[in-house]
């Protein structure tokens, strides 16, 4: 979320080229789904910018960019962190991803029975849904989100969840004083953080499998 729509529309542009950048960059299967991480998160800006043009409201514009948003994230990002992931990791993040799952059928289901609605206030655009249950599935959200990078055993994506959760609490704080809205900043320093995290990735050298060989003639 930025402060305007225009803010909105250039910085979600950015966040996608930069998306653009992370796909093409990518060397491995794998990491693809963290690679189009940021053409997501530039999608959704770009969104928001029809909800700001909307003045808010419940069009469909506020209803995509919820739903990108709750249920969407809440899968995508454990998802893509447990594709990544080194084996040993696997395991832990697999239960983050099953937390994101059940997070994503709450979230999903509150948008199909609530309505969503969105309003400007001041430099800030606030949304409300009807969520019951509602710090039960936050915590869900940020466990499935926030710790499956932290949990990753990938030292890119953990410097990503360290920033993503320093930067969630200043634009929370500005948020709530209705100040401006700054999600958009967190935004484009993560897509920069996973486009150096691609490259990285693709300068790793291919582990090969060992293979043990007895050299010389047999025995008899």
């Amino acid at each position: 979320m930025c402060w305007s729509a225009r803010a909105d529309l250039v910085a979600g542009a950015a966040v996608a080229a930069v998306g653009v950048a992370c796909v093409v960059r990518a060397r491995r299967r794998t990491d693809l789904p963290m690679a189009a991480l940021p053409l997501l998160l530039g999608a959704h800006q770009i969104v928001e910018s029809s909800v700001w043009a909307a003045d808010g409201g419940s069009g469909a514009a506020t209803l995509a960019w919820a739903a990108i948003a709750m249920p969407l994230l809440a899968v995508w990002v454990p998802v893509g962190v447990w594709c990544a992931a080194p084996r040993r990791a696997r395991t832990r993040v697999g239960v983050l991803v099953a937390v994101g799952a059940v997070t994503a059928a709450a979230l999903a289901h509150a948008l199909a029975v609530h309505p969503v609605t969105a309003e400007i206030r001041g430099h800030t655009l606030g949304y409300v849904v009807d969520l019951p249950y509602a710090q039960l599935v936050i915590a869900g959200y940020l466990v499935a989100t926030i710790g499956s990078l932290l949990l990753s055993g990938e030292r890119g994506l953990v410097v990503l969840g360290v920033l993503v959760t320093a930067g969630a609490l200043v634009c929370w704080t500005l948020w709530e004083l209705e100040f401006v809205s700054t999600w958009c900043a967190v935004a484009a320093v993560s897509s920069v953080v996973l486009f150096f995290w691609v490259n990285g990735r693709d300068r790793e050298p291919e582990k090969r499998p060992y293979v043990s060989a007895r050299r010389g003639g047999s025995t008899g």
